[in-house]
């Protein structure tokens, strides 16, 4: 797992523009989808041609945090990346310039629907009731990428906690378009994982001085337990 600590200079910065360090506090958990990005075999498995090994480190917190809001009311939705044909024609730059033609076919082959690669990494503690939605972009949330906003808006959703890998990359890309979607949106730094701790550091960094708030684990799980508390005797 990635060290990280905001550093005080962000933190002044944020409390100047805001009036706080925290904006979202105060969204309910059964507004709020955590939205877990691209924990699949391609970037997760040892060897994988996507491998980024830190996320397999932040496995235990992702899992605590989709514990944390289910028994709060809150939603847990995993990200699929998935190669299709029509994310081919639609955005042929990224597939056929930015990739080699090697890194290419190995990357369409392991993304797609049914292939080993894209299925979500087994020690992932998926449940009933949670959604699992594919993407063919970056941002799950950028138009022609998936249908989520339409799903999350449905369900009433208002809150967007932003999990998975890489930090710098798909992750920050998704929440950076949640924001400016008018969802409140937040990056959880040990749930997030990229290849290098500089990376993952500067794009919390940026997140936080312009699109929404960047915290734990374990501060998502203390601002929930007396909602959790309540909802378990209620049903209880």
């Amino acid at each position: 797992m990635h060290p990280f600590e905001m550093p005080d200079w962000a933190v002044e910065r944020v409390r100047a523009r805001q009036g706080c360090a925290l904006a979202h506090r105060d969204v309910a958990p059964e507004r709020t989808a955590l939205v877990v990005v691209d924990m699949q075999n391609h970037f997760m498995a040892p060897g994988a041609g996507g491998e980024t090994p830190p996320a397999r480190a932040i496995v235990p917190a992702v899992n605590r945090l989709a514990r944390a809001l289910r028994d709060a009311g809150g939603l847990v939705v995993w990200i699929r990346t998935l190669f299709t044909e029509g994310a081919l024609h639609t955005i042929p730059h990224f597939h056929r310039t930015l990739l080699t033609p090697d890194r290419f076919d190995a990357r369409a082959a392991a993304l797609a629907e049914h292939a080993p690669g894209s299925a979500l990494w087994s020690e992932l503690d998926v449940r009933d009731g949670d959604l699992v939605v594919g993407k063919t972009r970056y941002s799950a949330f950028i138009q022609g990428a998936s249908d989520l906003d339409g799903i999350l808006r449905a369900r009433r959703i208002e809150a967007v906690l932003v999990a998975g890998t890489m930090t710098n990359a798909c992750c920050e890309s998704t929440a950076r378009d949640a924001m400016m979607l008018n969802y409140r949106t937040t990056m959880v730094h040990d749930a997030n994982a990229s290849l290098r701790d500089d990376e993952h550091a500067a794009a919390l960094i940026n997140f936080y001085l312009f699109f929404g708030d960047v915290t734990d684990v374990a501060e998502l799980e203390a601002r929930w337990a007396g909602t959790a508390t309540a909802a378990a005797t209620a049903t209880g």
